[in-house]
């Protein structure tokens, strides 16, 4: 055995220092510096774009000649593509300035007489939500910045009501109205403060009910419906920052850990003029239920809710009287793991159905379902999964949608008659393997589709539905193909793994580009394997695609497995098999899977198998080094849930139950119980100002391994959050660490078997 370390460590000597002299020259091998560094690899986006007069047209930004970084709003015309700068840059520039404003967003009134301009954006949690909104009246290029004297960056959700005539937003967790004639301010609320939060959400709905914009205008502007948070009782959790002044500074967040107290919830309606609220009367205890979702029903007289109870199994669709508060249950979903919440209730035929979304019969489909609840009909039958919905063409008759019947690796768009009389139709070309988004006009006419593949960067093109033709490409990204196509790399291979039992689990295979079958070569694989996300997708994959390809390069391959549990479109049962294990039976396939490859391909070196991965992939990573130590010989953990009870209420109990009711299941699933039996190489990394996944986690497992003498590498990134990219050059650090450990700790290159 140390006769063949010796070999490995003379062979990446030889290998790195060769593959050093050769990258200098050759442009067909990839570096971390080409990857994080110098911006090569970007892709060219489009827009963001909007749709305009009704979806004939279309404006998105330009860059401008009048000023550097400036930007133009150009108006293109769908058929004939004429371009015209609708609002040329110089109409942007704020009086005593003489630069235009830096576009992060806009929006046009629905009359297109006004322009809604969101600037100087700050980041709230995940996302820039916070910022300044400026006024462009078209008419008479009159520039105004909304919000009268409020401080700057503290505007938030900036929105033109139905008429065009006024703007709501939030400001400092209060709601106000401004009107665009006379520019006069009505504050909505004043309660808003260090418990109480109006018109947008506490952490946990944003982070996992992706609830931002907490308010709605009633189709006759006359009202604003909104969400409240009340924060009394939510534990709080202190983030550190150790290295931005001389003493730490403490930033506390309302943060409800599993089993702990959640903010209270509920939703009013109020007049735009002001007044007292009408709080719509929501049965249970508002810290014990969600309301995850919230709009008007097709009039200004009721809202509809969707209101979970605290183990999110059961959704009740509600109507509420916007004028009393009266409430009543129409319609009512169950699952006996947990139910996924519909976005976007819509409504059809003059308000008398609404379109639901559900995995009753054991797939995900659509439904049409009454006012009153009582008659449900079927939109989308046949045994697969509806993915989600892209558009209603209500005037002719269709609903469009994604799906990938016959291949859960792809995305493709279908229609359906919206009656349910008819069968599916597919119209993404056959031809065109991969992964495609639609963003759908308002007529159902026209489409931005952009589509890519594993190997393929995106490329974005205007189409005519439902014929699907392409009248002209937007962003093509030849450049970014051209330096793709150079480098020298395999095609990505698919393929399932069968581990047994009738499971098979997708996934995808990254070869040397110089592979020979008669050699044994190191194999890393990425893992994520939980139910908020899917690793193997035909889709491109931006830097971590590149990073792979680099290792393959350099003599690895790198794989991906989809176990039981991630969000595939194969059905309720293999989603859902998983309640109450998280962590338990992914683990089970994954470590299933690793053998299973090591016994199909004579190519892998059973000696040398590696895995990584992010958030719930470090959590996974760990599992696997600590429960099958004598599989995985190293392992890079990023940002790991160590203790399933140091995660959020929604998220955990979603899917394992109460910690009261399922002990076992969360000891179980938490990779700190087995850290103990760690035999492999081991990489924590963790950015210390990580408010989702606590850098607590990684502290606890840290200290787990400790108390049983297990050697370990740790690096923390001060004040980083769960991505660790604040700061110059931190990902680019973060990817030479990963590098540079798997190196030392996997050697690299073949071997001969």
């Amino acid at each position: 055995m140390k006769r063949r370390i010796s070999f490995y460590v003379l062979f990446i000597f030889i290998f790195t220092f060769s593959y050093s002299r050769a990258q200098v020259k050759d442009r067909s091998l990839l570096t971390l510096e080409r990857i994080f560094s110098s911006r090569e690899f970007s892709p060219e986006r489009f827009g963001p774009a909007k749709w305009f007069n009704n979806g004939n047209g279309y404006t998105t930004l330009e860059p401008t000649k009048f000023a550097p970084n400036g930007m133009d709003i150009v108006l293109y015309d769908n058929e004939t593509g004429k371009r015209r700068i609708l609002v040329s840059a110089d109409k942007l520039i704020p009086a005593g300035k003489t630069s235009p404003l830096n576009i992060s967003n806009y929006f046009w009134s629905s009359d297109g007489n006004r322009l809604l301009i969101f600037t100087n954006t700050k980041r709230v949690w995940r996302r820039n939500t916070r910022g300044d909104y400026w006024i462009l009246d078209l008419k008479t290029d009159e520039l105004w910045k909304l919000g009268g004297n409020a401080k700057p960056s503290t505007l938030m959700f900036a929105t033109f009501s139905p008429d065009g005539k006024k703007v709501a937003y939030v400001c400092e967790k209060n709601l106000f109205v401004q009107d665009l004639t006379n520019k006069q301010i009505t504050q909505l609320t004043s309660d808003g403060g260090k418990n109480i939060i109006n018109g947008t959400s506490d952490w946990v709905y944003e982070e996992e009910f992706s609830l931002r914009n907490g308010f709605r205008w009633s189709p006759d502007s006359k009202l604003i419906a909104y969400w409240q948070f009340n924060t009394e009782g939510v534990r709080i959790f202190y983030l550190i920052n150790y290295t931005d002044s001389l003493y730490p500074v403490l930033k506390p967040i309302p943060y409800p850990k599993a089993g702990t107290t959640n903010s209270a919830c509920r939703v009013g309606v109020v007049n735009v003029n002001g007044g007292k609220t009408i709080w719509m009367k929501v049965p249970g205890d508002p810290r014990n239920n969600y309301i995850p979702r919230m709009e008007w029903a097709d009039n200004s007289k009721e809202i509809v809710i969707q209101h979970l109870n605290r183990l999110q199994n059961t959704n009740q669709v509600i109507l509420c009287n916007a004028y009393t508060g009266e409430v009543n249950t129409i319609y009512t979903d169950h699952d006996d793991a947990w139910v996924e919440v519909v976005n976007n209730i819509r409504w059809i035929d003059n308000g008398k159905y609404f379109i639901w979304v559900s995995e009753q019969d054991g797939w995900r489909h659509i439904y049409s379902i009454s006012r009153t609840g009582e008659k449900v009909k079927l939109i989308t039958p046949g045994s697969f999964d509806i993915i989600n919905i892209s558009s209603i063409d209500e005037k002719n008759g269709w609903l469009y949608y994604i799906a990938s019947p016959n291949n859960p690796i792809q995305r493709y768009l279908f229609r359906v008659p919206l009656d349910g009389s008819g069968k599916y139709e597919q119209l993404t070309p056959a031809d065109q393997k991969g992964t495609h988004n639609y963003q759908i006009s308002p007529n159902s006419r026209w489409a931005f589709h952009t589509y890519s593949s594993f190997d393929e960067p995106p490329i974005t093109e205007l189409i005519r539905l439902p014929e699907h033709t392409t009248v002209r490409i937007l962003v093509d990204n030849s450049k970014l193909r051209t330096k793709v196509h150079a480098l020298k790399r395999l095609p990505t291979e698919f393929f399932r793994v069968d581990i047994g039992k009738g499971i098979k689990l997708d996934a995808w295979m990254i070869k040397p580009y110089n592979f020979d079958p008669s050699m044994r070569y190191p194999l890393l694989f990425h893992v994520y394997g939980e139910p908020a996300g899917q690793t193997v997708l035909d889709r491109w994959g931006g830097t971590r695609y590149l990073w792979h390809q680099m290792l393959a390069q350099q003599g690895y391959l790198v794989m991906s497995v989809d176990n039981r549990g991630t969000p595939a479109p194969r059905g309720r049962n293999w989603r859902k098999c998983i309640y109450r294990k998280i962590g338990i039976i992914a683990s089970i396939d994954q470590a299933a899977a690793a053998k299973a490859i090591i016994k199909k391909f004579p190519f892998v070196d059973p000696e040398r198998i590696g895995i990584w991965g992010w958030s719930g992939g470090g959590s996974m990573t760990l599992n696997m080094l600590f429960r099958y130590p004598d599989i995985y010989r190293t392992g890079m953990s990023v940002a790991p849930v160590s203790n399933q009870r140091y995660y959020d209420t929604i998220y955990q109990e979603r899917y394992m139950g109460l910690p009261e009711d399922n002990p076992e299941g969360y000891k179980n699933g938490s990779p700190i119980t087995f850290a103990h039996q760690l035999k492999g190489n081991l990489l924590i990394v963790h950015g210390t100002g990580d408010d989702n996944v606590h850098f607590q986690s990684t502290e606890a497992v840290v200290n787990e391994l400790i108390k049983h003498n297990k050697k370990f590498t740790m690096m923390a990134y001060p004040n980083r959050s769960h991505g660790i990219y604040e700061g110059k050059n931190t990902t680019k650090h973060l990817f030479e660490l990963l590098t540079r450990y798997l190196k030392e700790n996997l050697p690299a290159g073949p071997v001969a078997k």
